[in-house]
């Protein structure tokens, strides 16, 4: 037992209200609820075959630009986000990790919902001097929204740039062809239809 069981019972109760934009999200969100269900400690790095993580969809008040970093672990120009670690408010880590990765002091949730659901996988790596073996993120992405004004801050341990970009654009940036495809392309898609 890890002590986090009613944020477990709960973050699954939300998945299971949640309606999945399409069969990746409905069989990610299948799977992440069994997780929570079945006792595993997903909410911190100890678990090393899977945690939850939480990731920030930036976009300008009007819709028309999307806020990426070139990401140094991954080469590639890409969404904000991070590890839950132990905080069960993952709204509260997307928010987090929005202003750590970019320096923005006013970032906001367009909504406080849950905007996309995906299981993603993460190859070894090395980590600050140690190998971490490969696993699932668990991931939960949250609509954020901010003023492209507003200066930006590289946090250069984990990102060399920060720039804003027309949505499409946005996918094209990305060297991650399952990424531009599966999750950017889904996300401008929902962000047109929800809030466009």
């Amino acid at each position: 037992m890890n002590g986090r069981e009613p944020a477990s019972a709960a973050l699954a109760a939300a998945l299971e209200a949640y309606a999945p934009y399409n069969e990746q999200e409905a069989r990610d969100a299948q799977e992440i609820i069994r997780r929570l269900r079945s006792g595993e400690d997903l909410w911190t790095r100890e678990n090393p075959a899977a945690h939850l993580t939480a990731s920030a969809w930036i976009v300008s008040p009007e819709r028309e630009r999307v806020l990426m970093c070139y990401h140094r672990l991954y080469r590639s120009w890409s969404w904000l986000g991070g590890h839950a670690d132990g905080e069960t408010d993952l709204l509260a880590v997307a928010l987090r990790e929005a202003r750590e990765e970019s320096g923005l002091a006013r970032v906001r949730p367009v909504t406080p919902e849950v905007f996309s659901v995906e299981i993603l996988s993460v190859d070894g790596h090395e980590k600050h001097g140690a190998y971490v073996s490969s696993h699932l993120h668990l991931n939960l992405t949250y609509l954020l929204e901010a003023d492209p004004n507003e200066p930006l801050r590289v946090k250069a341990d984990e990102n060399s740039a920060l720039a804003w970009f027309a949505p499409d654009e946005a996918v094209e940036r990305s060297a991650e062809p399952w990424f531009r495809t599966r999750i950017y392309s889904k996300l401008n898609a929902r962000v047109r239809t929800q809030f466009g």
